[in-house]
Formats: structure tokens, C-alpha cells, sequence
């Protein structure tokens, strides 16, 4: 893990404004449904008519098969297909529709109830172990638009090398983010199916 820690050190300016503006903009969407919680139930009108909601609770009772999914959705879902195949193919596009994507996560994770609070509590644990893997495929993004429009910035002689570099950078910071995502499927599988059950029951 030595190559995408120096990646990030070499790189921490970008790192932290990246982590300043993308849970900024999910706190945001958590603001603005609780402002206007009817947006918080189209959320999650839209969850159930998509079958989301069917899927989490046919699969919740075996937590292994739900950490598994919770991994498929994160990774494939949210990571590669919002994220980096935007990136490889328009510099700098994974970005904005991560950012919406991190409005949208905020608008869902809103507590609607006195039930979506303590759900929030295990859950806040879940959204910043998750947002980090994110983060880091966001900045991945980043160093590749730039290394791809500014292939000097990288020491590289044209834009294909660029590009090139680009990809090497993002190909390092997705093995910490793959651990940060199974790190968090597994959590998060864990603590609603035994935890969450628990701690609305002893605050009924």
C-alpha cells in the first residue's frame, strides 16, 4: 500500500478538498431533506418502486449474501460505473456525477423518524468508511483529467502518456478503496441486520 499512500501524499491539497467538497455536498442533501422531508420520501418511494427495497429485505437475513450485495452495489454500481468509467472516458465527468451522487446519499440517509435516527447511529460509521473509498476513486478521477489535459503535470510527453499515468494512479487508489469497501459491506450488513434491531428496541 506504499504506492497510494505516496500518490495521496504527493497529492493532499487535492485530497482534502475533495473530502471538504464531497461530504459537504452529501451533508447538504442530509440539510435539505430535513428541511423538506418530502424529498426524503421520494427517496425512498423511488428505493421500493426500483426494487431496492424488495432486495435488501429478501437478502438481509443472510448477512454474508447482504454484505455481498452491499459490495456489488458500492463497487460496480457507485465506484466504477458513476465514477471511473465516466473518468476514462470524458476528463474530470466521474466527479460530477459522484457529486450528485453524494447529494442524492444525503437526501437518502436523512432521518425521517425517530427510528431513521437510530438507524443514523451505526450508519454515520458505514457513510464515513464509504465515503472515504469513494473520495479516493473521486481524487483517482482527478490525477487522471489532469495528468490526461496536462500531461507535463506528470512528467509525461503527450497526452496519451498522460493518460496513461492517469490510469496507473487510478489503478492504485482503487486497491485501498476495494479494502474500504469490504471493510464497510461487511459492517454495514452487520449492524442492520443484529445492531439496528437491537438499539430500536431498547429505545422503544
Amino acid at each position: 500500500m506504499n504506492e497510494p499512500l505516496r500518490i495521496i501524499r504527493d497529492n493532499l491539497g487535492a485530497y482534502l478538498v475533495v473530502n471538504l467538497a464531497m461530504y459537504g455536498i452529501s451533508i447538504a442533501g442530509v440539510v435539505t431533506a430535513l428541511i423538506l422531508p418530502e424529498l426524503n420520501a421520494a427517496q425512498l418511494a423511488s428505493m421500493q418502486e426500483d426494487g431496492t427495497t424488495d432486495l435488501v429485505l429478501a437478502v438481509i437475513g443472510n448477512v454474508w449474501l447482504f454484505a455481498l450485495v452491499i459490495l456489488g452495489v458500492n463497487t460496480l454500481t457507485v465506484g466504477a460505473l458513476a465514477i471511473v468509467l465516466p473518468s476514462l472516458v470524458v476528463p474530470f465527468a466521474g466527479i460530477a456525477v459522484f457529486a450528485y451522487r453524494a447529494f442524492d446519499i444525503g437526501l437518502t440517509l436523512a432521518p425521517a423518524d425517530r427510528t431513521g435516527w437510530v438507524i443514523l447511529i451505526p450508519h454515520s460509521v458505514t457513510y464515513v468508511i464509504e465515503f472515504q473509498a469513494y473520495i479516493l476513486l473521486v481524487l483517482g478521477a482527478y490525477l487522471l483529467g489532469r495528468s490526461w489535459l496536462r500531461p507535463g503535470s506528470v512528467g509525461a510527453p503527450n497526452r496519451r502518456a498522460g493518460y496513461v499515468s492517469g490510469l496507473r494512479q487510478i489503478g492504485w487508489l482503487s486497491l485501498p478503496a476495494l479494502v474500504l469497501f469490504v471493510i464497510g459491506a461487511v459492517y454495514e450488513a452487520f449492524t442492520l441486520r443484529y445492531l439496528v434491531p437491537v438499539l430500536i428496541q431498547a429505545m422503544a
